[in-house]
């Protein structure tokens, strides 16, 4: 996709924290489901990814957090090329990203506060120094008190909670959501969205995957559209 100056907020060539050039991605011998892209985020920008069912949302999320390959093309994340990234280089780099996937990824066998600090401690942590943000943070997503709850005995709302405060707590430089809100109610959906742009003014590029159009008309960010595996850009409109 060629760039323009109206796209200038999300295609930029200078500073970028994550760069595609030329890329595409399909699953085994099946269609592509990103076709060519070429776009760029710069560090600490909003955006909104929106497309219906099947367009390539979460597998756009899955190459930004190199969860996956692409068939074709470069994708750079942290300015490192991600094709390159070796056994030690990888693993570093996923721990400066946040995620947020709909399948969750939960351990049923740690408590809710321990599922939530759990990046905290493979960082070298000591429990004793995050206890009280980690419970803070628990607390601003409803779940202050189901610390010591394990992750099947929660609704699904409560779950997708506690896969945001997971995603959050060391405040990555990139955070990735898909579908963040699918399952809470309007409420809690605009306090979600609220600790999200929190982590944004503090630094943190975000990108929100959803079909929630109220959330996105009421947010006032630039949106990636994906249509049949191609991306447009729409710049930040003003809230109603």
């Amino acid at each position: 996709m060629s760039r323009n100056p109206s796209a200038a907020a999300a295609f930029t060539a200078e500073g970028e924290i994550v760069r595609f050039e030329n890329v595409s991605m399909r699953y085994g011998e099946g269609p592509e489901v990103l076709s060519a892209l070429d776009f760029g985020l710069a560090p600490g920008s909003f955006h909104f990814v929106t497309g219906s069912s099947g367009a390539g949302k979460t597998s756009l999320l899955r190459l930004i957090s190199l969860a996956a390959r692409p068939t074709q093309g470069r994708i750079e994340i942290f300015g490192q090329d991600a094709a390159r990234a070796g056994a030690k280089t990888r693993p570093a780099l996923k721990r400066r990203i946040g995620v947020v996937f709909q399948d969750l990824l939960l351990l049923d066998h740690l408590s809710v506060f321990d599922n939530a600090a759990l990046p905290l401690r493979i960082s070298g942590g000591r429990p004793s120094d995050y206890r009280a943000d980690v419970a803070e943070l628990l607390n601003w997503v409803g779940l202050g008190g189901r610390m010591d709850s394990l992750p099947p005995t929660l609704a699904g709302g409560e779950q997708q909670r506690l896969a945001i405060a997971r995603a959050v707590v060391n405040r990555p430089e990139i955070l990735l959501a898909d579908e963040p809100t699918g399952n809470v109610d309007h409420e809690m959906a605009l306090r979600i969205f609220r600790l999200f742009v929190e982590l944004n003014r503090l630094g943190t590029t975000v990108l929100i995957a959803t079909h929630d159009q109220d959330l996105v008309a009421r947010s006032a960010r630039p949106v990636l559209h994906l249509d049949k595996g191609k991306m447009t850009f729409r710049p930040a409109q003003a809230a109603p």
